[in-house]
């Protein structure tokens, strides 16, 4: 079995800094990509960014410049620096993992509880 769970939320002043973590738990033997998504009161969940194994990543316009993803393979974790935060930026975040080979098998879309970060001043 896999789990994610994340870290690092909280709230923070406009033009803040914040670091998310999601550590996948298991006997995990190999993560595919691994991502960011938030989702804002009454709105779609959204990919916030995304990294491959291989350190490939991928950013939504709205975080380009501002956040930056990243893992460390051997913790199976990821991180999520988001700097010169807005209050557009406010919203829960969640952790998710691609193809996840573990010693159970695979498993794929493994999703974490979700951690909230709130933008205010």
């Amino acid at each position: 079995q896999v789990r994610l769970v994340e870290s690092g939320g909280g709230l923070v002043q406009p033009g803040g800094s914040l670091r998310l973590s999601c550590v996948a738990s298991g006997t995990i033997l190999s993560i595919n990509t691994m991502g960011w998504y938030r989702q804002a009161p009454g709105k779609q969940r959204e990919l916030v960014a995304s990294i491959s194994t291989g350190g490939v990543t991928n950013y939504a316009d709205s975080v380009k410049g501002r956040f930056t993803i990243s893992r460390d393979n051997a913790k199976n974790t990821v991180y999520l620096q988001m700097n010169s935060l807005k209050p557009e930026d406010m919203a829960f975040y969640y952790c998710n993992a691609g193809l996840v080979r573990y010693s159970g098998g695979y498993v794929d879309n493994t999703w974490g509880q979700g951690t909230q970060v709130a933008v205010s001043s």
